[in-house]
């Protein structure tokens, strides 16, 4: 079985899906086998991976209705080596339609268990809340890698994001493990992008990963052309940043 990442953290705006597109694409590039799911009814993976979030007829809202089967919701090789279970506005319903279902952690972790022996990483951009949609996402995954960004306010909210996974981790998902943190947006000018680094080092008690990924102009356009980072600019700073995260992703596997 493959490990399966979440991207979680309840702060909008920090990189969730920029990095679930770039590392799925990096780790693809790298040979391994990738599967994202995109759990965000705004669908940013999706589009981000060049699939009409509009135009597609099965999404993850159907596979947790149980109104369609997995194989015929899965777009295969949006790029080379990822697949694709995507995601659209539709999703927003599904916290509602859950309620009074029994066992509603465990949908998303069931349809995951029929395919996960088909990956080596099966990687899921969690939304900005901490609501059911990421509760499943955290049930059904092996780790979780947290984006932060590197602002004043970066701290706030990931405390309660770590109580959310010891919860999870005490009464749905006794597996799961913190994966690490990934700073995002980091300016090289600003002594602010900096003294976050610094003080998320002194504060957290967690995994954090060497690979930081930086303010970057061609990162940012790279979605609207529907393309991960190391396709539309191989060569930029942001692609190259992707890759060592990937690595680092890869070698942590073999700690």
């Amino acid at each position: 079985m493959g490990r399966i990442i979440a991207v979680a953290n309840q702060k909008g705006g920090v990189g969730k899906s920029t990095t679930a597109i770039n590392l799925s694409a990096c780790l693809a590039e790298k040979g391994k086998k990738v599967l994202a799911i995109d759990i965000d009814p705004q669908g940013n993976t999706t589009s981000g991976l060049g699939v009409d979030k509009n135009a597609v007829g099965n999404t993850l809202y159907e596979l947790l209705l149980g109104e369609a089967d997995v194989n015929d919701t899965i777009v295969k090789d949006v790029v080379d080596n990822v697949d694709l279970i995507p995601s659209n506005i539709n999703l927003s319903g599904a916290e509602i339609e859950l309620i009074g279902v029994d066992g509603k952690e465990y949908i998303l972790k069931n349809i995951i268990d029929k395919i996960s022996q088909n990956y080596d990483y099966i990687i899921m951009d969690c939304p900005p809340s901490l609501n059911m949609l990421t509760i499943n996402a955290l049930t059904a995954a092996t780790s979780v890698l947290v984006p932060i960004q590197c602002e004043y306010y970066a701290l706030e909210g990931l405390s309660q994001l770590i109580h959310t996974i010891d919860l999870v981790r005490d009464r749905l998902n006794q597996n799961l493990v913190m994966e690490g943190v990934v700073f995002t947006m980091y300016d090289a000018r600003t002594n602010l992008s900096l003294q976050v680094v610094e003080n998320v080092k002194d504060n957290l008690q967690q995994n954090i990963y060497k690979t930081i990924i930086p303010r970057n102009v061609r990162l940012a356009e790279a979605p609207s052309y529907g393309q991960p980072i190391n396709i539309y600019d191989p060569k930029s700073s942001g692609a190259e940043s992707y890759r060592l995260l990937a690595e680092e992703v890869i070698n942590r596997e073999d700690e």
